[in-house]
Formats: C-alpha cells, structure tokens, sequence
C-alpha cells in the first residue's frame, strides 16, 4: 500500500512550506509548557528539525493533505507522539495520564 504522505508530493511539499512560513513552533512542546521554537534550518533527521504531523494520525484515518489536520513538531516530539491521539498527548501533558512506552514526557 502507497503512503498518502507521498501520492500528492507537491501538495504535502506547499503544506510544509506553508507551516514554515507561519513560523509555527511544536505544538507538542507548547502541550508540555516547553520552549516550542522550531529551527528551521536544521535538516531533515536532526531531532530538533521540523515535521509535518497529523493530528489525526494517518494510521487512524487522518488526511496527511488537509491544513486543518497538521501542525508543527520537532522530529523528536512527532517520534514520541508515534500515533497518539491529541487527546492523549495532552492528558500526558497535563498529568492526567502516562505514556504509552511508560514516559511522562516525550523526552
């Protein structure tokens, strides 16, 4: 099965610039009352770098094309959430639950 990040490379290439430009910061980061400040510059792979991530992972249904299901992570805090829901991710933050893997915080 094809990845739907990769069947409209354009499309999810225009999103990733979109983001960039809003200067978004990691809204995971910003869950846990952390500095969510991305640098953009940094390169792919490099755990402080920018992701896309879906807020209804692509796993669960969500569409990796739609504005209104992404926003901004570090690479290290998009591994971490793995497919998580927001409302997991925020009741983690919030200590209202524990991770799955057993971690508080995704670092």
């Amino acid at each position: 099965m094809a990845n739907p990040r990769c069947a409209n490379g354009n499309a999810r290439r225009k999103l990733a610039r979109r983001l960039r430009a809003e200067g978004r910061g990691c809204w995971i980061c910003r869950a846990f009352g952390r500095p969510d400040e991305i640098d953009y510059s940094l390169p792919a792979g490099d755990p402080g770098a920018f992701e896309i991530d879906e807020l209804v992972p692509v796993s669960k249904g969500g569409d990796p094309l739609d504005y209104a299901n992404v926003d901004a992570a570090h690479r290290r805090c998009n591994q971490w959430r793995g497919n998580k829901s927001v409302a997991a991710v925020l009741g983690i933050a919030s200590g209202e639950a524990m991770a799955m893997d057993g971690l508080p915080q995704p670092w």
